[in-house]
């Protein structure tokens, strides 16, 4: 079995090949050719919790173990913890563990902007949040070549994140929050985005609202704009979208997955003035697809190899 510390995720997953897998696997659901079985949410709160988050796909089976803990940066401890074990699907062979903070942070990062190229405009971006997913985001907009800025409710740690990955900070959350997109990677603890503000031709990537309790922006808001998801079953019970749906303001009918619009099979954004939204929740196919990218560079790397 092979090891890869977050250190060797990264070195061998590049941002850009990152976004590629993800696409991929977006794609591969789509067509059902990968499979997904629901995400397991195992409470801790108000500390965190646990997610158990199973995938299969391209003759693997991945199982990612994994913890969102927002309060352990104040005592020095990573918000996310955990593993990601592979193994062969037609033998049943574990192959591979691999850091899950490491994985996890790539495909956000990968996922955050698929949608943002996907379904927006040309034009100013930033993220909002300046933690280890939403550096992943913004290090994703600067290998693809696009200008980014940063807010953080911490200025020192936002200006030390856009140093390391060649971005600039924002002057203030306002000018963050209207930027042509925008990726919000928060803890999901207050709204970000209030009934009326998201103006004509905005796109905006939600990250943060990925479990149960967690909201970045009002359910109202999400009833005047064109709203998109990565996976109905799962954001619909425990993501964004779960606030308007029950207040009635949602339905199936009213939200498009992105994998549908990457397949050509749904319409992405249709005109200059509409204002899009994409839901993440955080998929299991997205952690395989970085999972088996990881595998592919990792004769190159000095990863340990372990008997058992």
């Amino acid at each position: 079995m092979i090891f890869f510390s977050g250190s060797d995720v990264r070195a061998a997953v590049s941002p850009e090949r990152a976004l590629d897998a993800v696409r991929d696997a977006f794609v591969a659901y789509a067509r059902g050719e990968w499979t997904m079985p629901p995400k397991v949410y195992v409470p801790a709160y108000p500390a965190g919790d646990f997610r158990a988050m199973p995938a299969l796909g391209a003759g693997h089976a991945l199982l990612k173990w994994v913890t969102s803990f927002p309060g352990n940066p104040s005592r020095g401890l990573p918000t996310v913890t955990g593993l990601v074990l592979l193994s062969d699907s037609t033998n049943g062979v574990l192959k591979a563990a691999l850091d899950a903070g490491a994985v996890t942070a790539l495909r956000t990062g990968a996922a955050a902007v698929l949608a943002a190229e996907t379904l927006g405009r040309e034009g100013a971006a930033a993220v909002v949040g300046a933690g280890v997913n939403g550096e992943a985001a913004a290090r994703t907009f600067v290998a693809r070549g696009r200008d980014v800025m940063l807010y953080d409710v911490d200025p020192q740690r936002a200006g030390k994140v856009a140093q390391r990955v060649g971005a600039r900070v924002a002057g203030s959350r306002d000018e963050a929050l209207a930027a042509d997109v925008v990726v919000t990677v928060t803890p999901g603890r207050e709204v970000v985005f209030d009934e009326g503000s998201l103006q004509p031709g905005q796109h905006v990537s939600l990250m943060g609202a990925d479990g149960p309790g967690k909201q970045e922006i009002a359910a109202g808001e999400l009833a005047r704009v064109h709203v998109f998801c990565d996976d109905w079953e799962q954001a619909s019970h425990n993501g964004e979208l779960v606030h308007a749906v029950e207040a009635g303001k949602l339905t199936r009918d009213d939200v498009t997955q992105l994998g549908d619009v990457l397949l050509g099979a749904a319409e992405g954004r249709q005109t200059d003035e509409d204002i899009t939204v994409f839901d993440s929740t955080g998929l299991a196919i997205q952690d395989l697809a970085i999972a088996l990218a990881a595998m592919e560079g990792a004769d190159e790397l000095a990863v340990p190899n372990f008997e058992f």
